[in-house]
């Protein structure tokens, strides 16, 4: 199987798994679900929910036993997603080639199907049917709270917000590297760290921990790095977003390195991530997966 087909298979499973999550609640008033299916819905490249389930695959299991677990983290990154849109933060009028939530449905509404889609995903991450010990699944909830929260993306989001015209606020270099990797490994690497991480957990498999965690912080620094030059350089129809970044004078590594620097530094991490793929052990065709998953972060234009 390629890495495409297994994306699109993954894309599969969640989308249905959220459909069917959604449409069960009859309560749902109608306004908010359509508001938190806009954006669930509206494309997206499902790399958090695919990791998790080639991490869980890595020990020969069948991924549609998570297929709770994975909904979930794809419904808290459309939640972050669009908080981060909203004119007190990003202000963005386009998402993945569409209108922003609150440009449809109001910023008010936008905010409640945020925290909607937030608060539901642990309401159904605990509808996981897989074998996994109940330590296990525990584990795996305090990771995704953990990487999620205040510490997590949350507390990344949080200091990339404060530090908008950081020329202005920052006055050593050094104090400007500490601030922009604390950004980016929260904000961004969080999330992906705690894919792979949950499907590592849920699968029972103790040895691979530790390397699976480094290497999904690599793919995870990688990916915000290239998300960074992208920004920058990228065709902004086939980005599906504007280019806030600049606009707005965030601190990236473009702005702080210079673009070649930034792409260095990619390359780099990128090496770094597949040295840690390298300790990880397992089935095969998965491990072959997961390095192809690496080079799409690194060579992606989109």
């Amino acid at each position: 199987m390629d890495l495409q087909k297994y994306i699109d298979d993954s894309k599969k499973i969640v989308e249905s798994t959220f459909t069917k999550y959604i449409d069960k609640n009859k309560d749902l008033y109608p306004k908010l679900k359509e508001s938190m299916t806009y954006s669930f819905m509206a494309g997206g490249k499902r790399l958090r929910p695919a990791l998790m389930f080639l991490c869980y695959e890595l020990s020969g299991k069948d991924k549609k036993d998570i297929a709770a677990a994975a909904c979930s983290i794809e419904m808290i990154h459309s939640y972050s997603l669009i908080h981060d849109d909203l004119p007190a933060m990003d202000d963005d009028d386009l998402r993945r080639g569409k209108p922003t939530n609150h440009k449809v449905f109001g910023e008010g509404m936008a905010i409640l199907a945020g925290d909607a889609l937030l608060t539901d995903a642990f309401n159904l991450f605990l509808s996981i049917n897989n074998k996994a010990k109940n330590e296990n699944k525990i584990k795996a909830l305090q990771i995704l709270s953990l990487r999620a929260g205040s510490v997590g993306m949350v507390g990344g989001q949080a200091v990339d917000l404060e530090y908008e015209n950081f020329n202005l606020k920052i006055k050593s270099k050094k104090e400007m590297e500490e601030i922009l990797n604390y950004i980016h490994q929260h904000k961004t690497a969080d999330m992906i760290m705690a894919s792979c991480e949950i499907g590592s957990i849920l699968s029972g498999d103790i040895e691979n921990q530790k390397n699976i965690s480094l290497f999904a912080q690599k793919i995870g620094l990688c990916f915000q790095i290239v998300d960074d030059i992208l920004d920058v350089i990228a065709d902004k129809k086939k980005l599906g977003k504007s280019g806030s970044d600049s606009k707005n004078k965030k601190l990236t590594f473009v702005s702080l390195y210079g673009l070649q620097k930034a792409k260095d530094i990619a390359d780099k991490v990128y090496k770094e991530a597949f040295f840690a793929l390298k300790k990880i052990k397992g089935k095969r065709e998965k491990l072959d997966l997961l390095k192809e998953m690496t080079e799409f972060i690194l060579r992606r234009d989109f």
